[in-house]
């Protein structure tokens, strides 16, 4: 697979993360690190929890939780479980190209769809499309959501930013033809970076790609920077933005940026859907559980 990356199985207790705070209850990651390597990625202060290096290690040294789709079954089956919504991709990219071999992510979508709970999916990652079929058997069911997330459409930021992602062109594809097989599909502009990818062109051009290739929903989010994935991030600018360091140093005195600058940037994203007649679809919950979806109000 990967160059210079170590990947260690590992067996886990639990599938599901119990998640406080956020639009949706429960979490599930098949995996730790990851390979796509994007500076900004927020998940990079998880592997301090390993005493590991939030930024090379985070890219190199991958942990593969061999049994999470049999944990997963084990947990549904529970009488407790009532079907909530679960958030795949929410701390590592569950499609990034390690999936290509250990396939977990499918084993905990079929486990899903087998017990008709809803899910659902952010990535950046075009193997997605490889699981079409199940995908979409989980959307004439239950349900499920798939997020692909976006920053820019500028090859040469996006290599210096995601040197391991596959290409926003791709990635639009995918989604184009997830939403073809009936897949509630869509876009997340994120993170939004400051004096990066937050001028008129580069927003723009992200909104109407999207609705050019039938994004059912868009939203946006400014970028964050805690401990971890701060340290990182700002490297990354002294090394190749020095001209924006200071600036993201007063734009960022702590982990948030100005809730002022938030929403600007929501409202010029929202005027851009306007424009380009992005409309978002609202999920269409098949069964009587609590079902949520991702970001279909960001923006």
């Amino acid at each position: 697979m990967g160059r210079g990356i170590t990947y260690h199985e590992i067996e886990c207790k639990s599938a599901l993360n119990k998640v406080e705070g956020m639009s949706f209850s429960w979490s599930l990651n098949p995996y730790q690190g990851c390979a796509h390597g994007c500076h900004y990625c927020y998940a990079r202060r998880y592997h301090a929890y390993r005493d590991l290096d939030p930024g090379r290690d985070f890219e190199t040294e991958l942990f593969v939780k061999t049994n999470v789709a049999a944990v997963l079954r084990r947990e549904l089956r529970r009488p407790s479980w009532v079907g909530d919504l679960v958030a795949i991709g929410t701390a590592t990219d569950p499609y990034q190209p390690v999936e290509g071999r250990y396939r977990l992510t499918r084993g905990c979508l079929e486990a899903l769809a087998d017990h008709n709970n809803p899910a659902s999916l952010v990535t950046k990652g075009t193997l997605i499309v490889r699981d079409i079929d199940v995908l979409a058997s989980m959307a004439a069911g239950s349900g499920v959501t798939v997020v692909f997330s976006l920053t820019t459409l500028d090859a040469g930021l996006w290599q210096r930013l995601e040197p391991g992602t596959p290409p926003p062109g791709q990635r639009l594809r995918a989604m184009a033809s997830l939403v073809k097989a009936g897949v509630r599909a869509g876009v997340l502009l994120a993170p939004v970076l400051p004096g990066l990818t937050d001028d008129p062109a580069n927003l723009e051009g992200l909104v109407s790609a999207a609705a050019a290739h039938g994004a059912q929903f868009l939203g946006a989010q400014v970028l964050y920077l805690k401990g971890g994935t701060r340290e990182h991030f700002l490297g990354y600018l002294r090394r190749h933005h020095p001209q924006l360091l200071a600036n993201y140093q007063r734009l960022f005195p702590g982990s948030y940026s100005p809730k002022r600058f938030q929403q600007q940037l929501q409202a010029s994203v929202t005027q851009l859907k306007e424009s380009y007649q992005l409309v978002d679809t609202p999920a269409t919950p098949k069964r009587s559980v609590r079902q949520l979806s991702l970001f279909a109000d960001n923006a």
